[in-house]
């Protein structure tokens, strides 16, 4: 199901590569966060593009646009497929990250990966948002951003399920939206630190072109079970 995004959020590179050789039927691709990417480094994500699996590398660059630009190359070199920034980091950052993406896979001779930036983190409410200073509705900061993000030429964003249908009328069919925070049905209740979440099916249908699942599949008894259920659902 390419769809269906599991995060590898373990404590080892073992058990992420023995998670991905027991989901490589059912999972879309894998996401490697910071935790895992901290540990293991590129190599991991190496031996699991060696595989045929495709890597989110999901470490939120945010920072001066050369900065991100040179840490978007270096993912590239890697064999990510997707690859993320915050789109807080604003236009410049973000046209910076894409570039770079663009003539870094040019000159490896390989397909360009996907840029998308991050919008509002899927643990914040209103109030969270406040906290940083941001006065407009939650909903209002989110499509902005994505707004922003495709004028700066990233492939999409990561958001909520909550907000997949507005980004998807603010910026058309092609654009890629990535939404984290899946809870409920098949990808069981529990909302750990997600505050903003939604069913697999139910997020597909307001329009995600991607969902991440990871503590409901690698947390359950037999993740390959809690998989298949989520790719049945989706189906």
């Amino acid at each position: 199901m390419d769809q269906l995004l599991v995060a590898l959020d373990v404590e080892s590179g073992r058990r992420a590569l023995e998670l991905a050789d027991a989901l490589e039927d059912l999972a879309g691709g894998f996401k490697v966060g910071s935790r895992l990417f901290t540990l293991e480094g590129p190599a991991l994500v190496g031996a699991l593009v060696d595989r045929g699996a495709r890597v989110f590398l999901d470490l939120k660059f945010h920072d001066i646009p050369n900065t991100v630009a040179q840490a978007v190359e270096a993912a590239v070199q890697t064999g990510a497929w997707m690859i993320d920034v915050h789109a807080s980091g604003g236009a410049a950052m973000m046209q910076a990250a894409a570039r770079a993406g663009r003539e870094t896979a040019a000159r490896l001779g390989r397909p360009a990966p996907l840029l998308v930036g991050i919008t509002v983190l899927t643990s914040m409410d209103e109030a969270a948002l406040r906290e940083t200073g941001v006065e407009r509705p939650l909903l209002e900061q989110v499509v902005t951003l994505a707004r922003t993000a495709k004028d700066a030429g990233l492939h999409g964003v990561v958001a909520s399920p909550h907000e997949t249908s507005s980004i998807r009328q603010a910026c058309g069919p092609d654009f890629a939206i990535v939404t984290p925070g899946i809870r409920g049905t098949a990808a069981g209740g529990a909302r750990n630190d997600q505050v903003r979440t939604m069913g697999p099916a139910e997020a597909i249908r307001a329009g995600a072109s991607y969902i991440v699942v990871g503590r409901p599949i690698i947390a359950a008894p037999d993740p390959r079970a809690a998989a298949r259920a989520i790719v049945e659902e989706l189906r």
